[in-house]
């Protein structure tokens, strides 16, 4: 593994336009369920990243509901803190490089092009983190879904961790980096970014084509993913989709009732009632596949 590091000048930790002075730390860490240090350190950063990812479920509810979604951290905050519910990447990560700089860990944000294993060039439609921590500069992210590494990574070209079977690695690829995680069939890259500041206004932009429109991928269907050292799972629509570490694999069918009952009890989404009638009445109908409609 090569051993150079990359380190960053990042944002000011103290820039309004991430609105970081309004997060209430206290109530974030409750959610996360995170009581130990709270030091500007890399045992801190690691043990917060696996508290997030474990206590947080990635899940776009509003976007299937045809709301919109805001990148306020106060309504971020209100959503995932103290409303119980998830989201997708731009809410899980700005709120989280919220905490991490109320911590005094100096965070970069940036904007990524998605692959899942294609280099096709799309459209920046995701978020990721870069954290100084310890003199180097580590890739941070909690909001890649199902496949979000465990633990940060360096950012050094072929830096890699492994944990219960699945690994994750990064890789120089020109002027970008590439995130990728170990398949039964070798790498495979989830997304690439370049090191350039990107402004709120730019996060903005994404999320709203993101939520909005209809060639973006979590338009016009539920999505809610989950991942730990055991296994990874996928809620698509009505179908359950559970990746082993063995490299084995399962898919399970719910039906609406059952893929709301499991946001909640699987993915520990906690929904109102009026979205569970929603998102139930919308899987029955709109959402259903021609063989169950």
């Amino acid at each position: 593994m090569a051993t150079d590091h990359t380190v960053l000048t990042p944002a000011a930790p103290a820039d309004p336009q991430w609105g970081g002075d309004l997060l209430d730390l206290d109530a974030y860490l409750a959610r996360v369920g995170h009581a130990g240090p709270l030091t500007a350190t890399r045992t801190t950063l690691d043990a917060l990243h696996r508290a997030h990812r474990a206590a947080i479920a990635f899940e776009n509810v509003d976007v299937a509901l045809e709301r919109g979604v805001s990148l306020e951290l106060t309504d971020i905050q209100r959503k995932l803190v103290t409303g119980g519910r998830g989201g997708y990447c731009f809410e899980h990560n700005l709120l989280f490089a919220a905490a991490l700089e109320r911590l005094g860990l100096p965070v970069t944000r940036h904007l990524a092009r998605v692959r899942q294993g294609r280099k096709t060039v799309r459209y920046r439609a995701h978020t990721t983190l870069l954290v100084e921590a310890g003199g180097e500069t580590l890739l941070a992210d909690v909001g890649f879904g199902a496949e979000s590494p465990l633990a940060p990574l360096p950012l050094a070209d072929g830096a890699t961790h492994t944990e219960g079977g699945f690994a994750w690695r990064v890789v120089r690829e020109d002027d970008q980096w590439v995130l990728q995680s170990l398949h039964d069939d070798g790498w495979f890259d989830l997304y690439a970014f370049r090191l350039e500041r990107h402004h709120a206004v730019d996060f903005d932009v994404s999320n709203h084509y993101t939520a909005h429109h209809p060639r973006s991928t979590f338009t016009g269907k539920l999505v809610a993913m989950r991942g730990d050292a055991v296994s990874q799972q996928t809620l698509l629509n009505t179908e359950l989709t559970t990746r082993h570490t063995d490299g084995a694999g399962e898919r399970r069918e719910l039906g609406a009732a059952g893929a709301v009952r499991a946001l909640r009890e699987i993915f520990g989404v906690r929904l109102t009632d009026t979205d569970a009638r929603l998102l139930t009445q919308r899987l029955s109908t709109t959402f259903a596949s021609p063989q169950e409609g």
